[in-house]
């Protein structure tokens, strides 16, 4: 199983704020192109992002699913990307002094992907969820920053 680790100067629920907006998937989740849909429910269990993996013109249409979530503390996920299969996804937000330690566990659990070594998966795991962990901590942090974009301001 990968074990990826971060430290991030938010609160959980800052954390979880990024997590709640399915519409941001597509901007930590290393791989995930583009969000075609969010459930309303989302992130309630069984709620799915409608999501597309890979580069264009060759992109996959699948989703992710919730299978349990305690806000601030874990949300567990059900990520598919067929034909290469589907695992499972638990980030955890510890709350730390001036901060939080989120640690994401990833695993295959069907499909082709289930069958590569884990020497050889762990590892290509490992470095893609310490990309999707940074660019969630940014979120996470700007979050609690306060930062918004700018206004936009129209010429007259």
């Amino acid at each position: 199983m990968s074990r990826t680790t971060r430290f991030m100067r938010c609160t959980p629920d800052d954390v979880f704020d990024v997590l709640a907006d399915g519409w941001s998937f597509a901007s930590w989740v290393v791989g995930a192109a583009r969000i075609r849909d969010v459930d309303e429910a989302w992130p309630q269990p069984g709620s799915q992002i409608h999501h597309s993996v890979g580069l264009w013109p060759m992109l996959i249409d699948d989703t992710t699913s919730v299978l349990s979530i305690d806000r601030p503390h874990t949300i567990e996920l059900k990520v598919r990307a067929w034909p290469t299969g589907e695992g499972r996804v638990r980030i955890e937000c510890t709350e730390e002094k001036g901060g939080t330690r989120v640690v994401m566990t990833e695993d295959a659990t069907d499909g082709p992907a289930k069958l590569v070594p884990g020497a050889v998966r762990h590892p290509m795991l490992d470095a893609r969820n310490t990309e999707s962990l940074k660019r969630l901590g940014f979120l996470a942090e700007r979050q609690a920053a306060g930062s918004t974009r700018p206004e936009r301001v129209e010429s007259t």
